[in-house]
């Protein structure tokens, strides 16, 4: 019923809260996306959460994708052309799934990252090279469940407490629809304290991969028990109250209901799979692709029902690279939901990414308050961003400074995006078997219309669990 007529590819960088520098590279309409040069940007900005300055993209490094079948000659002349070195072989089960034995490279150089994209473009089999960019979230604590009137992006209109503006969750679950745990859904964040109370249970394990410090099952990485952690080439997917953000997101997708503590997910019975790739940098685009290429993996190997990532991030310019592994996951039948980001533009002339990407299965969300406006951070566009869902003063699951399970408050684009993610869980949970095209036509049609979203998204409305 809705779809988007035109996506620009185009350069930006932003948080979920303040960043934004953007310029346009080119534009895409309907049909095969045209693919803009990568152009880097070059501002650092201050730490909001995270050690050191917030970078565009990693100092010394490109993500160089080599043409198939290139002669080492010409390898080793586009290297030369940087003085650079392998820094690294990016090579996934994916990848190899459709015929890419080539993969990508990260090339470490001396050389300004601009400069070095400009010479490594200049070479013969060099398909196409653009600088490791950086990704953060960003959102915002302040205050104090379902039953005393906190949870208000559960609510509907006939729920106690009320409010018509919430995702209408809370009517879903008295229909008897509370989500199945033969659905799962991959979280690209950071990491989740997957043994917070109102999580237990939630999160997946493993059954092919034991913990004995052998890959049994193959996909190259050992031991990946609930996910893996790819800022730190680990399975450790918890590492301490800095995992707070991924830790809010799960909730919100998925903790616990029924069970009388403390908050509840939109889908109360559901498997999350942990893509740790925020660290306290950021994180990078090679391990936002690694992450993708990994749930897209494990979908295909094992045959889960791996039916959405949640990505409540943003940041860096257009990635080629990057856009390749969601459309590997969107070959996967496997939903992208991405927060619309926190700038308060219109993403029709600005975009943002990873939301603005142009492949199918991106749903952008923007995030809506508890009395229907638009949140003033966050970004809009009318074919840009496909609809809102609540976004602040969302409470969910956190560790607390000393580790223990606790509780608060997150604003921004990021708390909006799990909420869609919890309703594209619930309706896979009773229509098994369903594609990317049917699950994101449902959400979009059953949303309700909301004046502060008409002409800000493409639907015009606002999530709606309860419709489908």
């Amino acid at each position: 019923m809705f779809r988007r007529t035109a996506r620009c590819s185009c350069v930006v960088l932003g948080s979920f809260l303040i960043l934004a520098m953007m310029a346009t590279v080119g534009c895409q309409t309907d049909g095969e996306p045209t693919r803009p040069s990568a152009v880097p940007q070059t501002a650092a900005f201050e730490s909001l959460g995270y050690d050191g300055p917030r970078l565009d993209y990693v100092p010394g490094e490109l993500i160089v994708k080599f043409a198939a079948g290139v002669s080492d000659a010409d390898r080793g002349a586009a290297l030369n052309a940087v003085q650079g070195t392998v820094g690294a072989r990016i090579r996934t089960r994916a990848m190899e799934n459709i015929g890419d034995a080539e993969g990508l490279t990260v090339v470490r150089t001396p050389m300004a990252v601009p400069s070095a994209v400009s010479a490594m473009l200049s070479r013969a089999g060099v398909e196409y090279a653009e600088p490791n960019f950086y990704y953060y979230h960003d959102a915002v604590s302040n205050d104090t469940y379902y039953t005393n009137g906190s949870l208000w992006g559960m609510y509907g209109d006939a729920t106690t407490p009320a409010n018509q503006y919430g995702s209408q969750a809370g009517e879903a679950w008295a229909a008897g629809h509370t989500g199945s745990t033969t659905v799962l859904v991959g979280e690209i964040d950071e990491g989740i304290m997957f043994t917070h109370t109102d999580l237990v249970g939630q999160i997946w394990t493993n059954p092919y991969d034991p913990v004995d410090g052998i890959d049994n099952d193959g996909n190259g990485y050992i031991d990946d028990i609930h996910g893996w952690d790819f800022d730190g080439n680990n399975n450790t997917i918890y590492d301490g109250p800095t995992d707070d953000h991924g830790t809010h997101v799960a909730g919100t997708i998925g903790a616990k209901g029924g069970n009388a503590l403390g908050v509840v997910g939109v889908c109360w019975n559901i498997q999350i799979i942990s893509g740790k790739f925020l660290g306290k940098k950021g994180g990078t685009s090679a391990n936002a692709i690694l992450a993708l290429d990994y749930f897209t993996d494990l979908k295909s190997r094992h045959g889960l029902n791996i039916v959405a990532t949640n990505n409540s991030w943003g940041g860096g310019a257009f990635s080629l690279a990057l856009q390749d592994a969601i459309e590997r996951s969107n070959q996967g039948n496997i939903v992208f939901v991405a927060a619309a980001s926190n700038e308060g533009i219109n993403t029709d002339v600005t975009p943002s990414y990873p939301s603005c990407y142009p492949n199918a299965n991106v749903i952008s969300v923007a995030a809506l308050t508890s009395t229907g406006t638009l949140a003033t951070y966050s970004n809009y566009g009318l074919t840009t961003v496909d609809l809102g869902a609540p976004g602040s003063a969302i409470y969910s699951t956190i560790p607390s400074k000393t580790g223990t399970s606790s509780y608060a408050s997150f604003s921004g684009t990021s708390m909006a995006t799990p909420h869609v993610t919890g309703g594209v869980a619930l309706y896979a949970a009773t229509h098994p078997g369903a594609s990317v095209a049917t699950i994101k036509a449902a959400l979009l049609s059953s949303a309700v219309p909301t004046t502060s979203l008409a002409g800000k998204c493409v639907s015009g409305a606002r999530l709606n669990v309860s419709g489908f």
